[in-house]
């Protein structure tokens, strides 16, 4: 791509081989064949996005070469790298051919800062951190000996006993023999509850793993120093079937995005908690509105059909066998476990509904991009769905009632609005060129050589009897127009030719006099002034009085 930029081409130029790569290899490799149109558009993009920001790295470089630097500092690379796009051996090379070297390590050290906060954020984002810290495994008062076990899969209550716990900083945390709780993973946030022991009651609100399985705290509130006791152990069971409901409806969009899109379509995260999901996935481009309102209703359809949801533990080649979707191989052990819903088959660790059908129902959210090549979709199911549905319903409600029609016909309602306003913009537009007023409400009269001309609209917006004065004070006539609005709640509008302006005559004062008659006051530019009309049923006393005010108003 740098050479060919170099050369002069400024568009995609690795794109349009890629159909000499399939017609090559599309016999040996039929995947590529399969995928052809998919490999050309996401290659066009890739280009196309380079070529963006080739132009201004390569400038960057230039100034570094023109300084005279003898090597590229490893933040000014990862700069290149973060800012421009350029890979690192793309970097290294244009350096070589002027002699110059890299600073790799200073590049990696900056890599790896960008990635800690990365992982920062993500896990700020997510609530606190589930994973075990380095070096936070200290302090632990041991009751009893082994490892926690999670019995979470199974249920969400369990009499246990504490193996061990620790306080700090106004917390208690408890490792249990047998814990329900889910500690966040695969997207799945932790699940929330208490735990109870003889005269005492600890609200959980933070499970962790650690090196002897997943811990639980919370806020030790009790006015004496904590004492382990037997316990019951309690999960929320209405926030954890949400969440169950949310995480099995990324397993069925994820099925329905593939029969939809195509097979390159791959999970790339996800975010499940209690109130909706976040599924991010490989695709090129944004989703047509038709398209995912296909992809809800196959997954509405796996929901009503309502199929049991099959989990086992099984060995690795035999799920893959059964057609299990494994995208990241390397998290997975000799023995896995297969979710299945009905034609979904993925490997999974978190908890799910017992049937399809629990989901209730699905509704999209909303689609963003989150990556070069990466969509994210966010969704809701169960009684957030139907929240979600209610809310519309009694918007449109809403809206019917103001439009004084029938919910079923406020589209139509909206269409017939929209039609008169347009012929009302053509009258309007016509008024506004007339001068918004009639010819035979209009009179002029000659006050001590100035033209005064009266007359009324029907213009109840300012800004369109603003431009009824342009037009008035480009004809270059020495005059006034007073205009009086009898709509609303009335008003009286002045405009100056720029003569008298030139005098000391401002339409401002004229304006003020005026409405004073009728009680209002007002003001604006030299050349434009409005003012209300204070009681309106003396509006014509006002009318009647001008060429009087206007006389005075010169003789100033």
């Amino acid at each position: 791509m740098r050479h060919a930029w170099l050369l002069g081409r400024k568009e995609p130029t690795v794109a349009p081989l890629t159909e000499v790569v399939v017609a090559l290899m599309g016999e040996a490799y039929p995947e590529i064949a399969a995928k052809q149109e998919f490999i050309r558009t996401v290659t066009a993009q890739e280009e196309s996005r380079f070529l963006e920001t080739i132009d201004g790295g390569l400038k960057r470089l230039d100034e570094i070469f023109q300084a005279g630097a003898k090597q590229i500092g490893g933040d000014e690379a990862f700069r290149l790298y973060d800012t421009f796009g350029f890979p690192i051996d793309l970097t290294e090379l244009i350096a070589a051919e002027r002699g110059v070297g890299v600073d790799l390590a200073g590049f990696e050290v900056a890599l790896d800062e960008q990635r800690q906060r990365s992982r920062s954020a993500q896990v700020a984002a997510a609530g606190g951190g589930a994973a075990v810290a380095a070096g936070d495994e200290g302090g632990w008062r041991e009751v009893g000996s082994g490892s926690s076990t999670f019995v979470g899969y199974q249920a969400t209550e369990a009499e246990t006993a504490v193996l061990a716990f620790r306080e700090a900083d106004g917390r208690v945390e408890l490792l249990l023999r047998d814990n329900p709780f889910y500690a966040e993973s695969g997207g799945q946030v932790s699940d929330v509850g208490e735990v109870v022991g003889r005269g005492w009651r600890l609200e959980v609100d933070r499970v962790r793993k650690t090196p002897r399985g997943s811990s639980v705290s919370g806020v030790w509130s009790e006015p004496r120093p904590f004492e382990p006791t037997a316990v019951v152990a309690t999960v929320d069971r209405l926030r954890r079937r949400n969440i169950e409901r949310n995480h099995s409806a990324t397993h069925l969009a994820h099925w329905a995005l593939r029969l939809r899109l195509g097979t390159h379509v791959r999970q790339q995260g996800s975010s499940v908690d209690a109130e909706r999901l976040r599924f991010d996935f490989s695709h090129h481009a944004p989703i047509d509105a038709v398209v995912l309102d296909q992809v809800e209703r196959d997954v509405n359809e796996l929901i009503w059909a309502n199929e049991p949801v099959d989990i086992r533990e099984m060995a690795y080649p035999d799920a893959l066998a059964l057609g299990a979707m494994a995208f990241f191989a390397d998290k997975y052990g000799d023995r896995v476990r297969v979710v299945r819903i009905g034609p979904s088959v993925e490997l999974c660790g978190g908890s799910h509904v017992t049937s399809a059908g629990a989901l209730g129902l699905f509704r999209f959210g909303g689609q963003s991009g989150v990556a070069a090549g990466v969509r994210r979709l966010e969704a809701v199911t169960g009684p957030v769905a139907y929240a979600a549905v209610a809310q519309i319903d009694a918007r449109i409600g809403a809206a019917a009632e103001l439009l004084r029609s029938q919910p079923d016909q406020v589209a139509r309602r909206i269409e017939q609005l929209l039609a008169e306003r347009e012929k009302l913009e053509v009258r309007l537009a016509e008024a506004i060129r007339r001068g918004g007023s009639a010819e035979e409400e209009r009179q002029t009269l000659d006050v001590g050589g100035v033209a005064v001309t009266l007359g009324t609209t029907a213009l109840e917006d300012r800004n369109e009897v603003a431009q009824l004065a342009d037009q008035f004070r480009g004809a270059g006539a020495r005059g006034v127009l007073v205009l009086f609005a009898e709509a609303g709640r009335g008003a009286i509008h002045v405009a100056v030719s720029d003569d008298l302006v030139a005098q000391g005559k401002k339409a401002g004062d004229l304006v003020g006099r005026i409405a004073a008659v009728s009680g209002g006051k007002g003001g604006g530019r030299p050349t434009f002034a409005s003012a209300s009309a204070g009681d309106p049923a003396r509006l014509s006393a006002a009318r009647a009085a001008v060429p009087a005010i206007v006389g005075e108003w010169l003789a100033v």
